[in-house]
Formats: C-alpha cells, sequence, structure tokens
C-alpha cells in the first residue's frame, strides 16, 4: 500500500516551515481507496512569496484545524504504508519535524517520483512536477495546491509503476510486508486478486519473482496455479508468499507484457517461456512454375519470416486457413500431395493454379496481398483498444514496422499527438515474439480501431 502525498507549507529557514495544507491519497497499486485533504493552521505567518505561489494566505488559516489535530489521521492513513511524493525527501523532512514537535518518532520508507522518473522516463527536459506532467500527457488542476499535486502524483505514480518492467517498485514493497510479519495464506491471496484481465506475478518470500503470468481472469488463473496437481503448480505452492497484479484491460498488452518480462525477469518456474516460443515460421518462396508457394517450416533465423506459430499444428492449422480465405490452392502451398488437381480446385476455391489453368502473375498477386496484410515492414500505426477502466483506452505504437511499446490515456489528443504519445509510451522490446504476438492477435481478434500515419 501507498500514501502519496503533497505538502504546502508556509516557507521560511530550514526546519522552522509549518504546514499550511496537506493532502494524502492511499494507493493500492491499482486505485485510491481512502485520501485526507485539509488546510492546516502552521501558528506562524506565511511568507509573501508562498502566498503567490499557492494563493493559500493568513486569514484563509484562522479557522483551520492546527497539525496536532490532524495529526492522527494522518498516523491512521499512513499506517503500513510506503510515502510516495515528489521530492520526497522535502515532504517526509517536513512531515518528521511536525511530529518531532509533538514527541512522536514517524517513521516510514519512502519513494521519490522524481527518482524513479528519472530512472524510468530518461531524457526529460524538466522533472519538476508540472513541465513533467504536462510532457506526458496528464491532466493537472490547482497547481501549487496539495490536492492538485498530490492527485497528478498519483497519476505520474500509477504511470511509473507500468513503466518500471523489472518490478523493482513492487518488489522494495513485498519487502516491507515481509519485514513487518505478515504471512498471508492461499486462500487470502487468491480473495484480494481481481476476476479481470491482466499479468501476475508470483513472488517468494525474498520478495523475488518466482512466476508470471496473464489471464483474462486473474484470480481464476491464480486459482488454478494454487489448486494444481502437477509438479509447477506444487511448487508455486510451496514457495509463494505474495501475488501482486497489473490490470492491462486489452489482452494483447498482457500478451505483449508477459512475454517482455519473462525474459527481463527471468523467473525460476518460467523457464519453457525464457526463449522464443514461436519453434515455427511461415515462408515464401517461388516454385519452378513461377508461382509463390507459402510454407510452414522450423524457425531459421537467417531467413524472413511472414509470421510464426508455436507448434508445426498450429501452423499447417492457419495455412489451410489463409489458402481457404485467399482462394490460393493447397497443392502450392504443400497442403495436399496429389499428381491432378487438389481439394480446393474439385470444390471450386482454388482457380486452378495447381494444373496451370490461372498463370502465375494473378496468383501471386493474391499471395502478396496476403503477405502485406500480415506484415509491419515500413508500416507506422497505433492500435487502440480497450483500457483498464470504462473511460480509458489503451494504445500500442508500431513505427517503421517496429513495435515501441503500449500505454493508457483517457484523452484523446494524448494519442493523437504523436510527441506526446511517444513521451507516455511503455518502451518495449521488439523481437520476433513480439511481432508474432500482435500478427496473431489482429488476425484472431477485433481490437477498437488501428490508425495509420
Amino acid at each position: 500500500m501507498y500514501c502519496i502525498l503533497d505538502i504546502e507549507t508556509t516557507g521560511g529557514q530550514f526546519n522552522e516551515e509549518g504546514i499550511t495544507e496537506i493532502a494524502i491519497y492511499k494507493f493500492d497499486g491499482h486505485e485510491v481507496i481512502d485520501q485526507f485533504i485539509s488546510l492546516v493552521n502552521p501558528e506562524k505567518p506565511i511568507q509573501p512569496f508562498v502566498v503567490k505561489l499557492t494563493g493559500i494566505n493568513n486569514a484563509m488559516l484562522r479557522s483551520a484545524p492546527k497539525f496536532y489535530e490532524v495529526a492522527k489521521r494522518i498516523i491512521e492513513i499512513t499506517e503500513g504504508c510506503v510515502i510516495v511524493a515528489h521530492n520526497a525527501s522535502f515532504d517526509y523532512r517536513i512531515l518528521k519535524t511536525e511530529f518531532r514537535r509533538l514527541g512522536y518518532d514517524f517513521k516510514k520508507q519512502t519513494l521519490c517520483t522524481v527518482e524513479l522518473a528519472k530512472k524510468l522516463i530518461p531524457g526529460q527536459e524538466s522533472y519538476s512536477l508540472g513541465k513533467l506532467v504536462r510532457s506526458l500527457g496528464i491532466p493537472m488542476a490547482d497547481r501549487h495546491r496539495a490536492s492538485g499535486d498530490a492527485l497528478a502524483t498519483v497519476k505520474l505514480f500509477k504511470m511509473l509503476m507500468v513503466k518500471d518492467v523489472e518490478k523493482e517498485i513492487v518488489k522494495s514493497f513485498i519487502k516491507t510486508e515481509i519485514k513487518s510479519g505478515m504471512s498471508p495464506k492461499l486462500l487470502d491471496i487468491v480473495e484480494n486478486l481481481p476476476s479481470k484481465t491482466g499479468i501476475y506475478y508470483i513472488h517468494n518470500e525474498k520478495g523475488d519473482l518466482i512466476y508470471i503470468g496473464k489471464s483474462k481472469n486473474i484470480k481464476k488463473r491464480v486459482n488454478q496455479h494454487f489448486t494444481g496437481t502437477s509438479s509447477k503448480s506444487k511448487k508455486i505452492q510451496r514457495d509463494v508468499y505474495a501475488v501482486t497484479f497489473e490490470e492491462t484491460g486489452s489482452e494483447l498488452i498482457a500478451l505483449l507484457k508477459e512475454s517482455e518480462e519473462i525474459k527481463i525477469n527471468k523467473p525460476i518456474y518460467n523457464r519453457a517461456q525464457r526463449k522464443s516460443i514461436f519453434q515455427y515460421a511461415l515462408y515464401q518462396h517461388k516454385n519452378e512454375q513461377g508461382y509463390i508457394a507459402l510454407t510452414v517450416e522450423k524457425a531459421d533465423g537467417r531467413k524472413k519470416e511472414i509470421t510464426s506459430f508455436t507448434s508445426l499444428q498450429e501452423g499447417r492449422n492457419a495455412l489451410f486457413k489463409i489458402t481457404e480465405k485467399h482462394n490460393l490452392c493447397q497443392k502450392i502451398n504443400g497442403l495436399y500431395d496429389t499428381q491432378n488437381g487438389c481439394f480446393q480446385y474439385k470444390i471450386k476455391e482454388c482457380n486452378g493454379a495447381c494444373l496451370g489453368e490461372e498463370n502465375p502473375e494473378s496468383y501471386n498477386e493474391r499471395v502478396l496481398e496476403f503477405i502485406e496484410e500480415n506484415t509491419f515492414e515500413n508500416n507506422n500505426m497505433v492500435i487502440i483498444d480497450r483500457g483498464r477502466t470504462f473511460d480509458e483506452r489503451s494504445a500500442i505504437l508500431i513505427e517503421n514496422g517496429v513495435y515501441k511499446g503500449y500505454c493508457f490515456y483517457e484523452l484523446n489528443y494524448q494519442v493523437n499527438n504523436i510527441d506526446i504519445l511517444k513521451n507516455i509510451i511503455i518502451t518495449m522490446q521488439h523481437n520476433r515474439d513480439t511481432k508474432t504476438i500482435i500478427q496473431t492477435y489482429l488476425r484472431k481478434n477485433k481490437v477498437y480501431k488501428v490508425i495509420q500515419f
């Protein structure tokens, strides 16, 4: 659990500042579950430049509660939480100072979104909260007021958690829970998981990732691990300490994240998926008669593939469908061994290329049309699909045929403005697995829309 906060002060000499306003949003990693916002009477005058900056003046604070009157609520809402703030050392120091004046030792782990942003979104012109969220297309209201700044920090932190593919933020939180002596049972773990699409991360007692998976129903899938009788399921049941998750809304993003994060984190029980799971590929070549033949073969990195498959059977099944859909020839594509016409020709779904009745130019035109539809070569496009909430969408960016990454957005201008889109994109690796995942998904499923640019 995280408490994302922002504090406004009177200004003045170091360690002599007083709090004028505080906003705290309790965040469970997915949504805000509690909040506390209050003006505070600092019992000292506000510096004139601070009045101009925040709009908070001495008159506004005369009837506001003093810090000792809100201290109990701050302790309650931050219990068991990591403190998150933009420039956390400042906010944490101010809070500790105020509590010290009351004779209370306020101690918490902290995370700074400035430091996290520098690591996860490098190359920004400025890491001040206002300029950073503007460059990322995050809407912001009430700048330099505690509530507005804290809410913008919530949205920024949510984005940073998604960009943290090595899961350092989550791992550090799991370790904090371990120190507090919690040991949840399997049933309790499952109870706290959503029945939604996304990625789940199974951790051991040290906080290390031991398994990463994706599902359209996270709760149901994790329950299967915990009730399964296979060797892997029993090992997971023995070693699991906690399960964290990340909703994606889009199944395509879940597939892409699972593929990349397994390769980055190398969980012990994901051994089979650390290498490419697509061992067979679809290739093209011209036969002696000049027709372009499509064949499924063992994947060969030296040859240019159209798409790839997890097994030979999956590849052959796909090739049968491709052949039928595009009126191609089963014999030419190696699916029907005969000296005469292919089966498709007999039912009038092949134009007779197998018998030389259709010329190669006409036949090859349909083959090339299929290839163009199913490759990203030099394509620039954004795939728009469902997001994590009703009013959110997801976007996957492909530039010059290369998969760049994905993002979530609420405002259309974030995706229509390519510069803002590139800023909020969570950068991902382009490889044959990601290319095939996208191709296969688009072939089998509908997305909201595809924007070419």
